[in-house]
């Protein structure tokens, strides 16, 4: 999962978990990364919400950078159970969430 950093999308679910005192840096955050990263991101919420298999990462980011449409800050924003989808995500991918979103706090 090279194409986005783990630091970045727990940082992305610290703030999902604050969204009514943290849409605006949210959404601030989500706009400044590129597409490449906006994609992984929304590749690994789909992990997450078991869309993808986790085995699958590359096709479901493959699938969300060609059918990106809408700003993805929108559509994560607008996505239930955000924080929990990406942090199920990284960890169907084999990455230790918690230490990344305490490093964060």
């Amino acid at each position: 999962m090279e194409k986005i950093s783990v630091r970045k999308v727990a940082a992305v679910i610290v703030m999902a978990r604050e969204l009514d005192r943290a849409e605006g840096e949210l959404r601030a955050l989500i706009d400044r990364m590129d597409e490449e990263e906006q994609a992984a991101l929304v590749a690994v919420m789909w992990v997450g919400r078991d869309a993808f298999d986790a085995e699958e990462f590359e096709e479901a980011y493959a699938t969300a950078y060609a059918e990106a449409s809408t700003p993805t800050s929108d559509y994560l924003i607008g996505t239930p159970h955000l924080a929990d989808n990406l942090e199920a995500g990284l960890e169907a991918l084999g990455y230790d969430v918690q230490g990344e979103e305490d490093a964060l706090l």
